[in-house]
């Protein structure tokens, strides 16, 4: 496949998304790739380890490519968005249970479902120009691929401020919010992962790991441990209003852009997953809850318009007041009976 390149060197199964272009978002295609080579690789003995790059300077990968998502949605054919939502989500499940290591090495831009294949794995390592964003509310989702399972165990109430902005992390964010473990200059990845592929030894990432340049959310903790305290929207809004600092104005600004419906439930799913014991299939199930019912009753196709198609920034959301009732958020969030989210076993 032109889009990914997946081998074994040495002692590493290797996969790399070669779509540069498209800054390496992911197919339907690329994800059940993914997920056939985990398979084969379990059972292998040659394969000590699995590393993940991607060609190009200016992402990892910057989401997944929801264009085939949005025609088939605006057609009401549903099912095409189901089916890869719940394959993507196994796959994210896969990554993050798996039996031997992944490393990820993430440049340029890591958004959306790009999270789900660099930031499951057990080493994560950022470079330079590494962004990582969850802005799916920004398109009438709700972080997804098992991103609500790292938001949730961020210190903190960085999680519901990240996944309600869609704030940008440098790797400083990154670390401290739990999306990435090391940072290691650009330059020296071609020969660590050659010692990976040679040797197999995890060593040579911590050995040869540095202080990254400090990012802002350290110095916005206060601010956001504040105002996103609450446990909806609402409350968090309220917080925001009563308060004329350069910090609050600067948030509102950022959530209007936002699909209402989205934020309400990205929240409440934080709150339902927020817990000593944290769950990736239970988070997973959660956002497949409201992906399931994104296209026919959420923002996400007027969001995509907006964004992509029309390209003219000015969604029409639902709640465009931000008053949005506990019955809707509620309705996006209910059990899905038989058509559940289910993981295979082992």
């Amino acid at each position: 496949m032109s889009d990914i390149d997946i081998r074994i060197t040495g002692k590493a199964g290797r996969i790399t998304l070669t779509r540069p272009k498209a800054l390496n978002a992911l197919s339907y295609e690329m994800c059940m790739a993914i997920d056939a080579a985990l398979k084969d690789w379990a059972t292998n003995d040659t394969v000590q380890l699995v590393v993940i790059d991607a060609a190009g300077d200016k992402a990892f990968c910057a989401g997944g490519d929801i264009a085939e998502l949005y025609d088939s949605g605006t057609k009401g054919d549903y099912a095409y968005g189901r089916k890869f939502w719940s394959d993507e989500y196994r796959l994210n499940a896969r990554m993050f249970e798996y039996g031997k290591p992944i490393v990820s090495f993430m440049q340029g831009f890591t958004m959306g479902g790009g999270v789900g294949i660099g930031c499951h794995g057990a080493h994560r390592v950022l470079c330079e120009t590494s962004q990582i964003s969850m802005p799916e509310v920004g398109i009438g989702l709700v972080p997804d691929v098992g991103g609500t399972l790292i938001l949730s165990q961020a210190p903190g109430r960085l999680g519901e401020y990240l996944g309600l902005t869609g704030f940008r992390m440098v790797a400083d964010d990154a670390i401290l919010a739990g999306f990435a473990d090391l940072f290691i200059p650009q330059d020296q990845w071609p020969s660590l992962i050659s010692l990976l592929e040679t040797d197999g030894d995890l060593a040579c990432l911590t050995a040869n790991a540095d202080v990254p340049p400090t990012g802002k959310l350290r110095d916005l903790q206060g601010d956001i441990d504040r105002h996103f305290a609450g446990e909806t929207l609402s409350d968090i809004l309220n917080s925001l209003h009563n308060d004329d600092s350069a910090f609050s104005a600067a948030t509102l600004k950022s959530l209007r852009r936002n699909s209402p419906l989205s934020m309400a439930c990205t929240a409440e799913l934080l709150h339902r997953l927020r817990g000593p014991e944290p769950s990736i299939r239970a988070a997973l199930e959660l956002e497949y809850r409201f992906t399931y019912r994104a296209m026919e009753r959420g923002d996400f196709l007027e969001g995509i318009r907006a964004a992509i198609i029309d390209k003219d920034r000015n969604p029409q959301w639902q709640h465009s007041d931000m008053d949005v009732p506990t019955s809707a958020t509620s309705q996006m969030l209910m059990p899905l009976g038989a058509e559940t989210l289910t993981f295979e076993e082992g």
